[in-house]
């Protein structure tokens, strides 16, 4: 268990680490679960939750550069899709 607290910390860091390039666009972005096989689930808010390039923001941006920083996340889902 305290492996995957552990984990948590890494991916709130990262995401803290994106969050300044979200919100100079007027959107923003908060953690909601990780999952067992290592799944970040986010929550993609502001003008992000209705941006039509969210889902390209996400993929090549939020989970490039999480599993960039943590190579043991497996992908990044937003659960507002």
């Amino acid at each position: 268990m305290s492996e995957n607290l552990e984990l948590i910390k890494k991916v709130e860091n990262v995401i803290d680490q994106i969050r300044p390039y979200l919100e100079a666009d007027g959107g923003n972005i908060r953690f909601v679960s990780l999952t067992e096989d290592n799944v970040v689930n986010v929550e993609l808010l502001g003008a992000c939750g209705s941006c039509p390039m969210s889902q390209m923001t996400l993929k090549n941006g939020v989970e490039q550069a999480m599993k960039k920083a943590i190579p043991e996340i497996k992908a990044v889902e937003s659960i507002n899709n």
